[in-house]
């Protein structure tokens, strides 16, 4: 019995020695510059790309992760990191139109998906799937940053967003795909496979003979329409009103931006912090717990086999040894649930931040309100009646 006690207490001192080793976090010291294509290709064959709003990843949330995270938060975050992806290869110069995408009322060449993994101010995750207007998927990849305190310092905060080096990967690894397995004549293909997508929304008689989808949902040009025909001019100057639009909503998307940017800087730097002693926290109270039961575990045997009354008086010091660590642990977790409540209080106001926008189009002013996503669908509407009158002239 004895001995079998004194394993057991061996075994739960050595992997206390392991949870405390456990806590160490390797983090990013790197920085990933953004690579332009030196090749200078003409603009028609640019591709234009499309992200979508990202998923926030909220079923994905791990079981050890749910107190830290803020499904609000989540949500908001969603809507900030796909247009800080539309800056960073906006400014790349490898694309044509890069654009925050509110719907799938407008065919792309290029479409991202992302869903946000991981985020708590010390770590960011995302997966990003990429493909293009034909419906082949190019690629999907998981993207992942562990950075320091040193990237909220103001100095560096002014330059870059502290995930900076994220949006630089992708725009990065999208570029290398293109350049290694999009050949001209293929980047002609996909740009023509949007504009007939765009014109069968319009016209579907009249454009539909000019693409094919096989089994695997993949389109393929059949046939194409005269480069003058007028039905086709018409609908590429409905394109570019609805270009146009997109560029409105864009407007909206970098005031959201703007506005969210301080109330969301300030939850990342305190969520930071939070994080990394939440972390420590959990690690003392795992040790303070595993510690104590192997204290109590030595008082029981020494207290039930020790031949002698000083052996099982000390025995039974331990046990009281023990139950105080197991308490403390007990102590520390409660600890820990303040500051995860803690920030939650910190997600509450987010949203509050978003206020209406008012945007300004050629005949009229319209004011957006309600939530981000209510605003959302006002603008489908607004697309949907400039689309009917259009198409009420053809």
């Amino acid at each position: 019995m004895r001995l079998q006690l004194h394993r057991i207490f061996g075994l739960l001192l050595i992997a206390c020695a392991v949870s405390a080793c456990a806590t160490h976090t390797v983090k990013s010291t790197t920085y990933t510059p953004v690579i332009q294509d030196s090749q200078n290709l003409p603009e028609e064959l640019l591709l234009d790309v499309g992200i979508a709003i990202f998923d926030p990843g909220i079923d994905e949330i791990k079981r050890s992760e749910e107190d830290t995270t803020n499904d609000q938060i989540r949500v908001a975050e969603a809507r900030y990191a796909p247009f800080l992806l539309s800056e960073t290869l906006q400014r790349s110069g490898n694309w044509g139109i890069v654009r925050l995408l509110p719907n799938n009322s407008s065919p792309m060449d290029i479409v991202i998906h992302g869903t946000i993994l991981q985020s708590n101010g010390e770590e960011m995750a995302l997966r990003i799937t990429v493909s293009d207007s034909t419906g082949r998927e190019w690629y999907t990849k998981e993207y992942d940053e562990v950075i320091s305190q040193f990237a909220y310092d103001p100095s560096q905060r002014q330059q870059n967003d502290p995930f900076q080096v994220i949006y630089n990967n992708i725009a990065n690894d999208l570029l290398e795909f293109r350049k290694a397995n999009i050949k001209e004549n293929r980047i002609v293909e996909i740009r023509t496979v949007s504009e007939m997508l765009f014109a069968q929304r319009f016209s579907p008689d009249a454009f539909s003979e000019y693409l094919t989808q096989d089994r695997r949902g993949y389109y393929t040009l059949a046939a194409l329409p005269a480069d003058n025909d007028p039905l086709l001019n018409r609908i590429r100057d409905i394109r570019e009103r609805d270009f146009m639009f997109i560029d409105t909503v864009q407007d909206y998307y970098a005031t959201y931006t703007r506005q969210m940017r301080l109330p969301y800087d300030s939850w990342r730097e305190q969520s930071y912090d939070e994080t990394v002693e939440l972390r420590e926290l959990r690690a003392s109270a795992k040790r303070r717990f595993l510690a104590g039961t192997a204290a109590v575990l030595g008082g029981l045997a020494a207290a039930t086999n020790g031949g002698n009354y000083a052996t099982q008086t000390g025995g039974a010091v331990g046990v009281g040894a023990g139950a105080y660590l197991i308490k403390s642990g007990f102590d520390k977790q409660a600890e820990a649930k303040i500051h995860v409540e803690a920030l939650e209080e910190l997600g509450q106001s987010l949203e509050n931040e978003v206020a209406p926008r008012v945007i300004n189009l050629e005949d009229r002013t319209i004011t957006l309100s309600g939530t981000v996503e209510e605003q959302y669908s006002q603008w489908k509407e607004i697309l949907a009646d400039m689309y009917a009158a259009e198409l009420g002239t053809l």
